[in-house]
């Protein structure tokens, strides 16, 4: 298996910086012991104008098979053959993948202490893959990079038989992509589409090729057209991880789209003049009127769930009576911005002993949410697919269950009101709904009786007296278990609280 990244420089940018991101020096051939064979990075050539890294991975399939690592398309029972004769060594596939994030796995990260700033920066790139099988051929191929910022995709089809034409071509393609691209970029893309488009694997699928799926695919796959077909090739079609995947990479889309809400245009487009007061942005009064009710329920520990780049983290961060903020997203890059945000390597040791941030899905549960006093879920709740909130319900209600509970979520009476916005339309192409105020109250009265809760509604921004205010927003406040002994002698309640105790245990 062959793959060549190449790149051009200038004086006062190298090519042969390309060294540095791939951490292989350019002067040295240098091999590498995988578990499947052995891969040779060399440079054909390196110069400041230009410099080509090639990786090669020999790999000995008779020894794959014998290691029990040849198991896949082609590998059953019923064709031995063809464990001992196939495209194995030299076409590339989940082998070369699985080489690539071995041998080049500080640069898939983008760290290069040497050049920081060089491996953030979208850099001119050739990559040529000589040997690909694509099961869809190279219409396939051009679909699945195409999207992705290469400027130029060729994929030529390879001949079954140059001297036979009229055989046709064979499920082999030749790939050159050619753009301006960061390395960390190209090598990922590579990573999920090898073994794509072979749509085979030589290792079993486990649960944890979701998350080496999501950390690949960061910033690129969640809005890929042809997402579905990558995320359930990648899997190995295994339904239960591919739904899973789809699940949790809808959820790192619409908590992209967070980061810039449509109900805010009205403010971004105002054209009050110098000299008239600028009004309050809705986003602004959102986390003011989240703050209040926060401050009135007497909360300490607060759950911010969706919180995206951290704008209501950092406002929290300055009330010194909330002592513990806890930021969740299922974002991995929206939690990187919104460290930035709040300079956690800069942050005093008393201020960072106050907050943290965690990656995770809203739609399951999750210990680590449980005990706090009080989450919010600001703008998240119509990113969601209908039937997605009872799961959402569950998980916040029912599991973690904090004393207090914060939703807010736009009044779809209200956008009439918005001159920027077509009838029809929602503030933001990713609601999947936005409600009418009676439709959020019923949806909230239900929940509150469902699992114990009170519920108060509160409007948030200029309340309209035909169509309400711009974001409707309701405070849920447990009752079940905290009223009940709010009223009894404190010796009364804590005899309860053990009889209680031992009925579970029991």
């Amino acid at each position: 298996m062959f793959l060549t990244i190449s790149t051009t420089g200038t004086p006062e940018r190298p090519a042969t910086d390309l060294g540095f991101l791939l951490h292989k020096h350019p002067d040295k051939a240098q091999t590498f012991s995988t578990s499947h064979g052995t891969a040779h990075v060399f440079y054909p050539e390196a110069s400041a104008e230009r410099c080509t890294a090639a990786l090669l991975l020999e790999v000995d399939p008779v020894a794959l098979v014998r290691r029990g690592k040849g198991k896949g398309r082609g590998g059953a029972p019923d064709s031995a053959l063809a464990q001992y004769v196939n495209d194995r060594p030299y076409a590339a596939s989940s082998l070369l993948a699985v080489a690539l994030s071995t041998v080049f796995k500080s640069a898939l990260r983008g760290v290069c202490a040497a050049l920081p700033g060089r491996a953030e920066a979208p850099m001119p790139l050739r990559v040529e893959v000589p040997a690909l099988p694509a099961r869809g051929g190279a219409e396939l191929a051009g679909k699945l990079f195409g999207p992705l910022g290469w400027t130029s995709v060729e994929v030529e089809p390879v001949a079954l038989d140059e001297q036979f034409p009229e055989w046709g071509d064979s499920r082999y393609v030749q790939l050159t992509l050619e753009g301006e691209l960061r390395l960390a970029d190209a090598l990922r893309q590579l990573y999920v589409l090898l073994p794509v488009l072979d749509d085979a694997k030589h290792y079993w699928v486990a649960p944890d090729e979701v998350d080496k799926l999501l950390r690949a695919g960061e910033g690129w796959l969640a809005e890929h057209p042809e997402q579905k077909l990558i995320t359930s090739r990648y899997l190995s079609r295994r339904w239960g991880l591919t739904r899973q995947a789809m699940e949790r990479l809808e959820l790192v889309r619409l908590a992209e789209a967070d980061d810039l809400e449509v109900e805010d245009v009205d403010n971004a487009v105002d054209e009050t003049t110098d000299t008239e007061e600028k009004p309050v942005p809705l986003a602004e009064q959102r986390r003011d009127a989240i703050l209040e009710a926060l401050r009135g329920a007497g909360v300490n520990r607060v759950l911010d769930l969706g919180c995206g780049q951290g704008q209501l983290v950092q406002a929290l961060l300055k009330d010194v009576s909330f002592t513990e903020i806890v930021g969740v997203d299922v974002s991995v890059r929206a939690l990187t911005i919104a460290g930035r945000r709040l300079k956690l390597d800069r942050m005093g040791e008393r201020q960072a002993a106050r907050v943290k941030l965690l990656q995770g899905a809203l739609t399951y549960t999750d210990k680590r949410l449980a005990g706090y006093d009080a989450a919010v879920l600001c703008e998240v709740i119509e990113h969601l697919d209908l039937p997605r909130l009872p799961a959402l319900e569950y998980a916040v209600f029912g599991s973690a269950r904090p004393q207090t509970v914060i939703v807010t979520t736009p009044n779809v009476e209200y956008n009439v009101r918005w001159e920027t916005l077509p009838a029809g339309h929602a503030r933001h192409g990713d609601h999947r709904f936005e409600w009418t105020r009676q439709e959020f109250r019923t949806w909230a009265e239900g929940v509150a009786e469902r699992d114990g809760y009170g519920v108060e509604f509160v409007p948030v921004g200029p309340d309209d007296p035909e169509v309400g205010p711009p974001t409707q927003m309701a405070v849920f406040t447990r009752t079940d278990k905290a009223e009940a002994d709010k009223n009894k002698p404190e010796a009364e309640a804590e005899t309860e609280t053990e009889t209680e105790k031992e009925a579970k245990a029991a």
